[in-house]
């Protein structure tokens, strides 16, 4: 038998991305300065900047708050159910191509709530676009409605009432915004009445703040994943704890630069992570303003901390592993991570 050579382009066809599942991305932080611009004309929104490119030399931070005061002044273009539709729909398009094939969304209600936008326009304007995600871009979906840590215990406890009627949409809650100073503790009685209703829990803790932050998300909170975590190395009983346990870690390696957690890439805890056992996975945390999505977060620990093929589909079977799935889901999802070759 003759064998057909494969054509020069068939052959030089770029592979398609590692399949991952990304656990840590906040919906707003996937505004890219493109889109923020349509918004607000769309709104009659006057941004404080001329241009695209004036507004993404903004996406520069000195450390955590610097981004948030950016971050929440941004939101003022989302103002209806067709924005956080389009905001969705944007991100899981880009998602698509960064071969995320399962997504669990952050959002942050509070920050809407008080513009003046109900929660209930946030939440079906999102669930617009994840309802059709699976369909058109092959991604399922889960959402985890934050609560702001900066805010009080009080101002928790009314969005999560707000949000009753909406529960069935919403999977998990979470805790995020400026850290230092609102240790998870604050967040006991909202976190108890999430588990009550059956909600899986989550929290931001050790990205600026202690290691006692994820011992008290842990412990006070109930929490079934740590967000972030990188600051659990400085505790050697906390990371046994998180190994015996095997609660992932959803850390954010780019996010770690651009916020000043980490100096330079090449010196990211993350290999010593992974050779301490613990249950990490890597994420984009808000893509738009920390320079990369799911799969560019992947290429740059490759690059710079000299991760090898395996190491990497360790990274994506973690995702699969820690991720909010039924199991013959996971198990679909784990083999395609399996059977994919780079």
């Amino acid at each position: 038998m003759t064998r057909v050579p494969s054509s020069p382009s068939a052959a030089s066809a770029p592979q398609p991305p590692l399949p991952k599942a990304e656990l840590h991305l906040h919906i707003e932080g996937t505004l890219e300065p493109e889109l923020a611009f349509a918004l607000a004309e769309r709104n009659g929104v006057t941004l404080p900047y001329a241009s695209v490119d004036e507004l993404r030399r903004a996406y520069s931070f000195a450390d955590l708050q610097s981004f948030l005061n950016l971050y929440y002044a941004l939101m003022a273009v989302l103002r209806t159910e067709d924005d956080f539709a389009d905001l969705a729909d944007a991100y899981l398009a880009r998602a698509k191509e960064q071969g995320v094939r399962h997504a669990e969304i952050f959002f942050d209600p509070q920050a809407h709530t008080a513009r003046g936008v109900p929660i209930g326009t946030v939440i079906r304007g999102l669930a617009r676009a994840l309802d059709g995600a699976e369909q058109r871009y092959g991604i399922s979906t889960r959402l985890i409605m934050c609560f702001l840590r900066d805010e009080s215990a009080e101002s928790a406890l009314t969005t999560f009432e707000a949000a009753r009627p909406h529960l069935d949409r919403i999977t998990a809650v979470g805790l995020d915004s400026a850290e230092v100073g609102h240790p998870p503790s604050k967040f006991k009685e909202v976190y108890a009445l999430a588990r009550e209703a059956g909600l899986k829990c989550v929290a931001h803790a050790g990205e600026e703040g202690p290691a006692a932050y994820v011992w008290e998300a842990l412990d006070v909170l109930g929490v079934d994943r740590i967000d972030h975590g990188v600051r659990a190395m400085e505790d050697e009983r906390l990371v046994a704890r998180l190994v015996a346990d095997q609660i992932p870690l959803t850390v954010c390696p780019l996010s770690n630069v651009r916020l000043r957690v980490i100096d330079d890439l090449a010196d990211h805890p993350l290999p010593a992570m992974l050779d301490a056992g613990l249950l990490v996975t890597v994420n984009s945390d808000d893509p738009a303003y920390f320079g990369g999505y799911a799969d560019d977060n992947f290429t740059a620990v490759r690059d710079a901390l000299g991760l090898d093929a395996e190491t990497l589909r360790t990274l994506a079977r973690n995702s699969f592993r820690a991720a909010f799935l039924d199991e013959a889901t996971r198990a679909k999802y784990l083999k395609e991570v399996d059977a994919h070759r780079a």
